[in-house]
This record gives structure tokens, C-alpha cells and sequence, in this order.
């Protein structure tokens, strides 16, 4: 199998993977050789084997062991969820093996995990938030750290890590096998691919900003006040069914859950101010079906591979247009069927042009019709007018207030216009 060795083909045959997805196919072999590997392919199509894979092959053969504090290989990942999920896989590759794994990110004591780093690993997998917290500490060293996967690196460049990386690049040796997977190419990422890689081969399995084939979309124009309404009354038609809720704020995420618990739904939320335990507690409940509808921020966006997950709902569109794609690649997942709905309110306008202008489609319409384009605010002592009216549809019940639109709080109205440059970087995701 690919030229594996035993031990690592009887993992892979025990966790009933056979037959390599189109990235394991074309990554695995170059990355046995020991070339630098950019690959590009969307959420869900089997990244972590195809970095995994050939990473515990190559440290199989070599029968090295970790000095204390150091790292032979460092898995970087954007957010808990998804490093949580990196483990998970790799944990099941390196059964039957003498490798050591381990995981540190935030939202957890720091002080086990320096004790656990004292002896050194294999396999670290972490967020660049808590690898630098400990690297300050001298509890991570990583000067013979010979293996790097950066995984899901457009979405480390949202979320602000940009001068962690380059903290990190800079102790790295310069002699090491470097292999960097995103869904998307941002232009900041030639950067980062010339910092981190050297004549990497490029391997790309389906055209960024791509929905999976079996996702089908739809969107409703509908004023944000009439937002909730509707979710409930969708919601009420699939009660049994999975269903991922998408917002843009953590306090607005957990009222909604708030909201929906209150009319009856098993809801669950997870977002940057929920602790480790807690957004661990609620995925596990989601993945069990104890809870039904997950309303969740971008941080689980990437990172969700919950096999049975129907629908997802984009109750506010995303500020950057590739987390559309991220969002409702949480649907649809090993080969199965899933169904994307997203909410448009008048603000949101620009989102849906830009989300629609990356993926190349157009979005069909479920109900209502796309808004006008929003008026400059009225001046002192003028009228507002019609801002924020449908085009025959409903009116705007608030929609072109002030405080109306996307979710964002207080924001003007054509706020959408001005896009929302990526802040600092968000150690506790």
C-alpha cells in the first residue's frame, strides 16, 4: 500500500481506510520522497492522512526518540476543534507504533502540559496561540523539529496568526520537510509559502471557493428581525435531523441557542467564550444526537467532521467569503447528501455578491428578493425613506436600522460595504 510500512498499513485497514482520497493519492508519494507539498483541496476531501500518512512513515523508518522538550514533528492548526480532530487521526495512525502524540492549545492548564512536554514527543499538534505561550517558557524546543504541516493555513491568516508563524518559522532548522495545506489562496499566502517551503510540488484536488457536488444552496431575503422567526419555523420541520447554525458574534450566538432552547429545540453553542471543556461537551452531544441544532461562530467552521450533519443555516452571512464555503462544507460529508440555507438581510447584500462572485454561482432564492442597494444614512432633519425595502418584497421591519443587518452590533447600516480587516491573533479560538 503506497509503499507504507506493516504497522501503519494495519492502523490505516483497522480505521477502514483502503482506497486513498484524490489528495492522499497525489500528496502521499511526494511527500515519501521528502519534497515540500502545498495542497489545496476543500474541507473534508482526507488532509490529515495525506500529511499523517507519510509524516509517521518517514519517523517509523528513522527509529529516532525525542530529547527532552523537543518536537520531531509539529502539526500547526488554526482552531481547538480542528486540532482536536488532527489528533483524533493521528492517535488512530500511530496505534501499534512506539510514537508519542501530543496536543496543547488554549483554553486548557498549561502547567500538565509543560509536564508533559518534558520528555519530549513525536507528533505535537497545536494551535500557534499556546506553542509560543510554551516556547516563551522554554517547555518547547524546536530546533530538531525536522517535520512541519501547516493545515488549514488560509484560515491561520484570518484569524490574525501571521506574526506567530513567523516567530515560530524563525527557530525552525532550515532543514526540514515543510508540507502546507489550505482550502483556499489568499495572496497573503505566497508569503507564508515562501517562508516555509522550499520548491514545494503544488497539488491542488478541486478549484478554491468549490462547494461539495452534493451540498445544495438556497438563500432568503429577510429583514433581521424576521430572521429568528424563520429559523424556528425551518428548524421545526427537521426536529430529528442535525443542523449546524451559523453567526458572527459570541454574544449573539449564544442567545440565539438561548432563544431556540427556550422554544423547545435540544441546542447547544460553541464560540470562543465557551471554555475547552464546555465546547468539547457540546460537540460530543451534537455528534451523539442528545443535541440537534449546534450554533456556533466561525470557530467551527473548519474542524467539524460530523458525518451526519443535514443542514446548515448561515443566520449571518461571513465577513470573508471563503468561510462561506468552510461553513457549509460542515454538510455533506462522506458522500452523503446536505442542504445549505443561508439568510440575507439588506446589509448583507455585499456578502452574498462577494460569496457568490468567489464560488461562481448564483445562489438560488427561496423566498423573498434581493434587496435594493442600501442608501447612504439620511443626513440631520432628512427623511430615511424606503432604505432598506426589498425589491417587491417585504419591508425592511428594521432591517435598514442603525443596529439592523448581519450581526454585527451597533453597526451602521452599509456597513457590509466596509469589509472587516482580519484583527489580532485569537489565542483562545
Amino acid at each position: 500500500m503506497m509503499g507504507l510500512p506493516r504497522r501503519l498499513v494495519k492502523a490505516l485497514t483497522n480505521m477502514g481506510m483502503t482506497d486513498p482520497t484524490p489528495i492522499q493519492k497525489q500528496a502521499i508519494p511526494h511527500a515519501m520522497n521528502g519534497r515540500d507539498v502545498m495542497g489545496l483541496a476543500q474541507t473534508g476531501t482526507g488532509k490529515t492522512a495525506a500529511f499523517g500518512v507519510p509524516l509517521i512513515a518517514q519517523m517509523l523508518e528513522m527509529e529516532a526518540r525525542p530529547e527532552p522538550r523537543t518536537v520531531r514533528g509539529l502539526v500547526l492548526a488554526p482552531t481547538r476543534e480542528l486540532a482536536n480532530q488532527i489528533m483524533e487521526n493521528l492517535k488512530g495512525f500511530c496505534e501499534g507504533t512506539q510514537l508519542k502524540t501530543m496536543m496543547i492549545v488554549g483554553g486548557q492548564s498549561i502547567n500538565p502540559q509543560i509536564k508533559r512536554m518534558e520528555r519530549g514527543v513525536d507528533l505535537l499538534v497545536a494551535t500557534p496561540g499556546r506553542l509560543l505561550d510554551l516556547m516563551d517558557r522554554r517547555a518547547v524546543l524546536l530546533h530538531k523539529t525536522t517535520f512541519l504541516v501547516l493545515d488549514e493555513a488560509d484560515q491561520m491568516l484570518d484569524m490574525g496568526f501571521i506574526h506567530d508563524l513567523r516567530k515560530i518559522a524563525s527557530v525552525l532548522p532550515k532543514e526540514r520537510q515543510t508540507m502546507l495545506f489550505s482550502a483556499t489562496m489568499p495572496k497573503l499566502m505566497n508569503e507564508i509559502a515562501n517562508s516555509y517551503l522550499n520548491s514545494p510540488i503544488r497539488i491542488e484536488v478541486s478549484p478554491p471557493g468549490k462547494a461539495a457536488d452534493k451540498v445544495t444552496q438556497e438563500v432568503h431575503f429577510i429583514a433581521k428581525a424576521e430572521k429568528k422567526a424563520l429559523l424556528i419555523e425551518l428548524l421545526g420541520k427537521h426536529t430529528e435531523e442535525r443542523a449546524l447554525v451559523f453567526g458572527r458574534t459570541k454574544h449573539g450566538c449564544e442567545k440565539l441557542m438561548k432563544d431556540l432552547v427556550k422554544t423547545g429545540f435540544k441546542a447547544a453553542s460553541i464560540h470562543g467564550n465557551k471554555s475547552q471543556g464546555q465546547r468539547d461537551r457540546a460537540i460530543e452531544a451534537f455528534k451523539k444526537g442528545d443535541v440537534t441544532v449546534l450554533v456556533a461562530t466561525d470557530v467551527a467552521a473548519r474542524g467539524l467532521d460530523i458525518p451526519d450533519v443535514k443542514h446548515v443555516y448561515n443566520y449571518e452571512l461571513p465577513n470573508v467569503p471563503d468561510n462561506y464555503v468552510h461553513r457549509i462544507g460542515r454538510t455533506a460529508r462522506a458522500g452523503k447528501d446536505g442542504a445549505a440555507i443561508a439568510f440575507c438581510a439588506p446589509d448583507e447584500m455585499g456578502e452574498l455578491k462577494d460569496i457568490q462572485k468567489t464560488m461562481k454561482v448564483s445562489i438560488p432564492v427561496a423566498s423573498g428578493r434581493p434587496w435594493e442597494a442600501m442608501d447612504e444614512p439620511a443626513k440631520p432633519g432628512k427623511s430615511r425613506g424606503n432604505r432598506g425595502r426589498g425589491q417587491g418584497g417585504r419591508p425592511g421591519n428594521g432591517g435598514g436600522r442603525p443596529g439592523g443587518g448581519g450581526g454585527g452590533e451597533g453597526k451602521p447600516a452599509g456597513a457590509a460595504r466596509r469589509r472587516r480587516k482580519p484583527g489580532g491573533a485569537q489565542r483562545a479560538a
